[in-house]
């Protein structure tokens, strides 16, 4: 309430006491008559000109309220959080949901809400500013996964040693269970990539689909129209569908986008790192303690490890596996996509029409390979989206034998529930491991 108010609630009593009625003392405030006859009966009750202020809203009873020391316990943990943040080796989180983690494992009773949480934090000062995102001009189709192994996403981010050599830091998470893995070289070639991805099928499972960005060393280049690289091939070999995200896009692959920056913070920023077998070893160290970090908001309480399929380990792979050309197998392969001012989209270094599509449109594209050959269609919408519009269709071509997909590595329903899609998981990483080396 403002002082002029409480002035013009004076003023209304001073006028009534002068023998003025309600409707005149309104009129002449430009109040209503209510407002008038609710300050008449607060004074003439109360006797006190201070029954005129507004009362406090605060309830007299707070059941709710956290106790003192709870209160407490919520900034020293917070502090005890960012104190460790700094220090090599520990994880970065100092969020909420990574204060409600520590405090569980202290056994604090009552155990506060997150929200609680947040406020607690809000008031005593103890939160950073969010920073604003950019408005996307381009609206992509994505994969809207539900359960681990539906969609891993995979991106290199490149760090330097002291002296100037490149370090590429192959990273990959599950999507849903948040579950990561990673890998670090001093190179980026194609055999790289894909000695990458067999690691990461090996140690998170074969999911269903299968995201990268379009680097040179994941796409095939941008030299050869139609290319099909090292990385699709083997791709199709084990049955998990390859996603290539837009160009130039990372928020389509958000969440290996925001692993990197944790990977970053928690490895490169805080340690000095002066080869490549220090960054392997911290890097491990890392993986394992976020694999079993409770602060995700998204996990309810629980860790990735908690969540994520574990998997029949096996054994790693030599790299003369991957010196030959692998034949294509029947499968898909997809591209999300901007659609060009022509009215064209560019995939495999060959450029396509569409001519139902809007320009600065995100299409997605699916290449089919089949028995009888392969083709492109281009859709508005991604697989998972029960309705969607086909707006074109191309024959690729194709001058070499599609086999069939191995039976080992045909996929259960996921409708068919965790039990039978673990099974399947479980069975194509041991059988896949064991048609690699027969083809040594």
């Amino acid at each position: 309430m403002s002082e002029n108010e409480y002035v013009l609630r004076k003023t209304a009593i001073h006028l009534l006491r002068s023998g003025k009625s309600a409707l005149e003392v309104a009129k002449e405030l430009e109040r209503s008559p209510f407002w008038v006859h609710k300050w008449r009966k607060q004074f003439f009750e109360n006797q006190n000109w201070q029954a005129l202020r507004d009362r406090p809203r605060t309830p007299k009873s707070q059941p709710r309220k956290l106790q003192p020391t709870v209160l407490q316990a919520i900034r020293q943990t917070r502090s005890e959080l960012e104190a460790e943040a700094a220090e090599p080796g520990k994880l970065s989180y100092i969020d909420a949901q990574a204060v409600w983690a520590r405090l569980r494992k202290k056994g604090i009773t009552p155990l506060p809400s997150v929200s609680s949480i947040e406020r607690e934090l809000r008031v005593s000062g103890l939160t950073r500013p969010y920073r604003a995102q950019e408005v996307q001009e381009v609206n992509y189709p994505h994969i809207h996964p539900t359960q681990p192994l539906q969609l891993i996403q995979i991106d290199i981010v490149p760090h330097f040693l002291p002296g100037g050599p490149c370090v590429s830091c192959f990273n990959a998470i599950d999507v849903v269970s948040r579950y990561p893995t990673g890998q670090q070289s001093t190179r980026k070639s194609s055999v790289d990539a894909a000695n990458f991805l067999l690691h990461v099928w090996q140690t998170l499972g074969i999911p269903e689909y299968t995201q990268v960005d379009n680097e040179a060393c994941f796409s095939g280049g941008f030299t050869h129209p139609g290319v099909l690289g090292k990385v699709l091939r083997l791709a199709l070999f084990v049955g998990t569908q390859l996603v290539f995200s837009p160009l130039r896009h990372p928020e389509s692959n958000g969440y290996i986008e925001r692993f990197h920056q944790d990977y970053t913070k928690n490895v490169w920023d805080k340690i000095n790192l002066p080869n490549l077998q220090t960054v392997q070893q911290h890097s491990s160290a890392f993986f394992d303690a976020y694999r079993h970090s409770e602060h995700h908001r998204a996990l309810n309480g629980h860790c990735p490890a908690d969540l994520h399929p574990a998997l029949v380990q096996s054994p790693a792979i030599p790299e003369p596996c991957l010196s030959e050309r692998m034949p294509l197998r029947e499968g898909q392969v997809h591209f999300i996509r901007r659609i060009e001012q022509d009215k064209k989209v560019m995939i495999l270094n060959l450029k396509w029409d569409v001519p139902a599509a809007k320009p600065n449109q995100g299409v997605w594209a699916m290449l089919r390979f089949t028995k009888h050959g392969a083709s492109l269609k281009i859709y508005d919408q991604a697989p998972d989206v029960n309705e969607r519009i086909c707006l074109a269709e191309h024959s690729f071509p194709l001058q070499e034998e599609i086999v069939p997909l191995s039976p080992e590595f045909v996929r259960s329903s996921l409708a068919d529930g965790p039990s039978l899609v673990q099974s399947a998981i479980e069975l194509t990483v041991e059988s896949f491991f064991g048609l690699v080396y027969s083809m040594l």
